[in-house]
């Protein structure tokens, strides 16, 4: 039979058996031939859409293995203002940012996503009473870039109902002050969640989330994990099935309650439920991450509440992490545990193996997300144990002169989200962008990998540098891997979906450092363009 759709050209396929071809073949959503292009040719008919890729070259579709495309589709949306530092570069502009939106919104509230002293430098403490005075008379809710913190004012607590005598979630904390009143600072998903419900229209949600796919094609992105998975979304996750661009494995919340469906095949190969997401510590932009060394006696340090010498702090007890695994992994999932300080990772390490050693399974791809300050003894340990680790590569090139000059120092900084060290062990691993904290761009994490170039231009911790083969192996079929999905997408084989990113030129034939600035050009999924740059 004819093929649908034929690519003549540069085929990057991430098949160690044909890592480069020089034509590829789909027919209904799938790879039917990929190699040279006489057999391609040879399945070429009247209605085959042909295209030839010139300078340019087609891969496995991008992929990320922990992003938030369910909320971003909410905080990217209209009604929450985008501040982060990509949008917003000075202090000024923000602050010009939440004054218009508290006098445009009035009564409704005013919603603000993005606020980070770390890269806005110059950006006041948010106290109560200076959120009270920027908006005296209505909700302001403003979240910090990581998405670990927000800070609300009075009007938001008594809208919400939180007051004095509000218990914390687990997990989870509303600040107080020396009296045991609120002060205005909510960390961690529990506590920050709710502030940011007044801004959900539930009714405009749908299209909210076809906007962010197409977001996410734009990038060269065909599959998204989805780290914070509400079962609420069921419903419209199944009405959209069909219109969705994009391939979602979603990750279930752990909830005080522990409460999931029991069944571990829960979807298709669009939508799938593949594990469960957990928490050992928070962001080290706020200070609650867990760590064996202090944060340094520098105005960055202050600018964001922590006190100078402080190694943070876990969110989670080692008993309760050991109750939440042991409710879920015996029930088939797979566990993902966000986790960037090192004394986090020996504790979410020694609550595997306890919980392995209880409930043995063979291939249980246990994760760890993030791990900014994991050891190359703990990389170890983990690879071993056969868990793998998804690394925000991406904070280097965003944070990697503060980490050095502000918060731990050159030798940390040389260190931190070590993906050379992880290779180094065999494991296998992905890069991610922790989508809204970091833009969509997994072009760059390729690039950030091989480079580890901090924004002033200097390289932290060369050693841990990896080659583009390595990084785009990590960003596709590796990530698919982490997903249980290799065996349908991920490289270009000859019966996986053909979901594929076509790039203006082949990732390993430029710089490293170029990678980055590379176009896509067109992305498709299951054989169906979604994406096109020319349109």
């Amino acid at each position: 039979m004819p093929a649908d759709l034929a690519l003549f050209g540069t085929v990057l396929t991430v098949d160690d058996a044909m890592p480069t071809a020089e034509a590829l073949a789909v027919a209904d959503g799938r790879v039917v031939a990929v190699g040279d292009r006489a057999q391609v040719e040879a399945l070429v008919g009247p209605e085959t859409v042909v295209v030839d890729l010139g300078d340019g070259c087609v891969m496995p579709g991008l992929i990320e293995a922990h992003g938030h495309p369910l909320m971003e589709a909410m905080v990217l949306a209209d009604r929450i203002v985008d501040v982060r530092p990509v949008t917003l570069g000075t202090a000024d502009e923000v602050l010009a940012a939440i004054r218009h939106e508290v006098h445009a919104r009035g009564t409704s509230g005013a919603y603000l996503n993005g606020w980070d002293p770390l890269l806005q430098v110059g950006l006041p403490e948010p106290t109560l009473a200076w959120l009270d005075e920027m908006a005296p008379e209505t909700p302001l809710v403003i979240v910090h870039n990581s998405g670990h913190k927000a800070y609300f004012n009075s009007v938001t607590a008594r809208t919400l109902g939180l007051s004095r005598d509000t218990p914390d979630p687990k997990g989870a904390k509303y600040g107080r002050d020396a009296a045991g009143e609120l002060d205005g600072t909510a960390e961690e998903t529990g506590a920050v969640f709710p502030l940011i419900g007044g801004a959900v229209d539930r009714d405009g949600y749908p299209e909210m989330l076809l906007a962010e796919c197409a977001r996410l094609n734009r990038a060269g992105l065909t599959t998204c994990s989805e780290m914070a998975f509400d079962p609420m979304f069921r419903p419209v996750l199944g009405a959209l099935r069909d219109r969705l661009t994009v391939r979602l494995r979603t990750y279930e919340m752990s909830t005080p309650a522990m409460s999931t469906t029991e069944v571990v095949d829960n979807g298709d190969d669009v939508v799938r439920q593949v594990g469960i997401k957990i928490w050992v510590d928070g962001s080290p932009w706020i200070g609650n991450i867990d760590l064996s060394f202090p944060y340094l006696d520098t105005p960055a340090t202050t600018s964001i509440g922590v006190t100078p010498g402080s190694c943070g702090h876990a969110n989670y007890t080692r008993e309760q992490l050991t109750e939440i695994v042991a409710a879920y992994l015996p029930l088939g999932w797979q566990m993902a545990c966000h986790v960037q300080g090192d004394n986090g990772v020996d504790t979410i390490l020694d609550v595997y193996e306890q919980a392995l050693q209880a409930h043995p399974r063979e291939d249980h791809r246990l994760r760890l997300e993030h791990v900014g300050a994991i050891t190359d003894a703990q990389l170890q340990r983990a690879h071993d144990m056969g868990v793998t680790c998804s690394i925000f590569v991406d904070q280097i090139h965003y944070w990697g002169d503060v980490l050095a000059d502000g918060l731990f120092g050159e030798e940390h900084a040389a260190r931190w989200m070590p993906v050379g060290s992880a290779l180094a062990t065999g494991m296998r691993v992905s890069l991610h962008n922790d989508p809204p904290v970091t833009p969509e761009e997994p072009l760059r994490n390729i690039s950030v990998a091989a480079t580890r170039v901090a924004p002033s231009g200097r390289v932290l911790g060369p050693e841990q540098r990896i080659t583009v083969e390595q990084a785009i192996r990590a960003q596709t079929l590796d990530a698919a891997w982490q997903l249980f999905s290799d065996d349908v997408i991920g490289s270009l084989e000859v019966g996986k979906y053909a979901d594929l990113v076509v790039l203006s030129a082949d990732p390993r034939a430029v710089p490293p450092e170029t990678v980055a600035d590379l176009e896509v050009l067109a992305t498709y999924l299951a054989g169906r363009r979604v994406y096109s740059k020319s349109e």
